[in-house]
């Protein structure tokens, strides 16, 4: 199975903080493809600008230095999250959702509105 990072799991990974043993264990698998969103960076710089959240340097850089997949938005994907139905109003977490639906990944996430889609999920 292939993960796709929710921003805050991002996040909480980078910190070392808020992420059950089991998670960890996942996303530490050399076996798994752990990929990241440009939606999340995206979605921290935002908040990071409007001072919502601390954002710790660059995001790229520590996806790169962790070995994540970055995950670049293609027209389909934008397409597709455009088209979800309106049950997360989130556009970061819409296109998230597109993207695991079209790439096949499953999306690793504290966000119990990511249920309302038909997306495989690692809720922790």
């Amino acid at each position: 199975m292939s993960l796709l990072l929710d921003t805050h799991v991002l996040l909480w990974w980078l910190a070392g903080t808020d992420l059950d043993p089991r998670t960890v264990e996942r996303i530490a698998d050399p076996a798994e493809l752990v990929a990241v969103s440009a939606a999340s960076i995206w979605e921290a710089g935002v908040k990071g600008a409007l001072g919502k959240l601390k954002v710790p340097g660059s995001l790229a850089a520590a996806v790169a230095a962790e070995g994540f997949t970055p995950l670049p938005i293609s027209l389909d994907h934008a397409e597709n999250a455009g088209a979800l139905p309106p049950h997360h109003r989130d556009p970061f977490d819409r296109m998230l959702i597109a993207q695991a639906r079209a790439e096949r990944l499953t999306i690793v996430t504290h966000d119990p509105a990511f249920r309302d889609y038909d997306v495989d999920l690692l809720t922790i």
